[in-house]
């Protein structure tokens, strides 16, 4: 009888693997990864390990040893072409077929390719694989003027290293502030002035429409107001799809990723998915929510692997995320959803060290940041969760810790 597959050698697959094995799972269990490279962290690729602060083995999920201990079957250079779901069959690219008992699906997201004339030049850099990281270091490491298409959090990562290299920064966003569209304009303003007061040449509201070069190589970015910037290289960084091709042709149930209850199950009974590709029923949320974040990769798997082995098992945490930038490190938990918030609440100001915000509906809290005062996150998450009404003035006050806006 066949034992249990992953497909998607990332930090999701790595972490199935393991909470298998602690849940006490001792039959055949096998990880298949497209990527050369055992499963690793992606957050400091744009991060620590692209400043130079973290080694490459420094980032992987778990050391390279663990899976040979723990009698997991690690096939890097292994992708996966084909799901046979009814007849509980994996293609490879190789045409080798493997069967199993329960599959995982955590083949994660792809990185957006920009679509514009010239796009195909070399030194236009993605940022998605440790290959990636890599190439990008060595961009930064002589560059002395770089265009990044794009100020969402891998853009702004971005910028941020190569400022702290001293290297000239253009970036270039197409909404009318960074993160517009996840903080909302008052926040957003800050990450922008934050930025220009580091030196970033920030352009908003404009779009690339080509990119020029020359011998084969790119050298500059026409944008869409009409000038053009010259550089040593352009980075792209619009964001992720996530990789469902391989549900989709084995007939899942898939929009806006794969489609999973809160047991991390497809539709199919002996399918899972867990990660950036998994649209996942959120029962505090009461809707599907897709993150494309750490958290959910990291802690999703637990709950796929109790499931996947009969146990009851519910994912109800909030979306996290984190992100570094010079001296200012935030963290972000909630998700505002499809109605979005009604008001925002400082508390603090962002003039300040540290700082906190926080998005409303009908004076409820929907998510909250804090800005360097990483001990509030637990008070953030449990506010969150109250799902209670909340007094605004007293929420921006600081004089009132936040546990104390609760009801008891």
């Amino acid at each position: 009888m066949p034992g249990h597959i992953i497909v998607g050698a990332g930090l999701a697959g790595a972490k199935a693997a393991q909470s298998l094995r602690r849940e006490g799972y001792t039959r055949p269990l096998t990880l298949l990864g497209a990527e050369a490279e055992a499963p690793y962290n992606r957050p400091p690729l744009s991060k620590e390990y692209l400043r130079g602060q973290a080694e490459r083995g420094g980032i992987h999920v778990l050391p390279e040893q663990w899976y040979a201990k723990h009698d997991v079957s690690l096939r890097v250079s292994s992708r996966v072409e084909a799901l046979d779901v009814d007849g509980h069959r994996v293609q490879l690219s190789t045409g080798e077929e493997l069967g199993y008992e329960k599959l995982l699906i955590a083949t994660g997201s792809r990185v957006r390719r920009l679509q514009v004339p010239g796009s195909d030049l070399d030194a236009v850099v993605y940022l998605s694989t440790i290959g990636d990281s890599d190439r990008l270091k060595r961009v930064l490491a002589t560059a002395g003027r770089i265009i990044i298409i794009g100020a969402g959090w891998v853009g702004l990562e971005i910028a941020s290293a190569a400022r702290v290299k001293g290297i000239e920064v253009i970036l270039v966003e197409a909404a009318a502030l960074p993160l517009e569209k996840v903080l909302g304009s008052h926040v957003a303003q800050h990450f922008a002035t934050l930025h220009v007061s580091h030196g970033v040449d920030l352009r908003c509201g404009v779009q690339p429409v080509a990119i020029t070069g020359r011998d084969g190589r790119a050298t500059g970015v026409d944008l869409s107001d009409g000038t053009h910037i010259d550089a040593d290289a352009v980075i792209v960084g619009i964001g992720v799809t996530p990789r469902t091709e391989l549900a989709e042709h084995a007939g899942l149930a898939v929009d806006n990723g794969i489609l999973v209850d809160a047991s991390m199950r497809t539709s199919h009974s002996d399918v899972f998915a867990a990660g950036d590709v998994a649209n996942a029923w959120h029962p505090l949320l009461g809707r599907h929510v897709r993150v494309e974040h750490w958290t959910n990769a990291a802690w999703q798997p637990r709950v796929a692997s109790q499931s996947m082995l009969g146990i009851a098992a519910s994912y109800d945490k909030l979306p996290h995320f984190f992100s570094d930038q010079y001296d200012l490190s935030m963290e972000y938990t909630g998700h505002t959803g499809d109605g979005g918030h009604d008001s925002v609440v400082l508390r603090g100001a962002p003039d300040d060290h540290a700082w906190m915000a926080f998005w409303l509906r009908d004076n409820t809290v929907l998510a909250g940041m804090h800005v360097n005062d990483p001990r509030a996150v637990r008070d953030i998450t449990t506010l969150v969760r109250s799902g209670q009404a909340i007094d605004p003035g007293l929420l921006a006050d600081s004089t009132h810790p936040l546990r104390s806006l609760l009801r008891t």
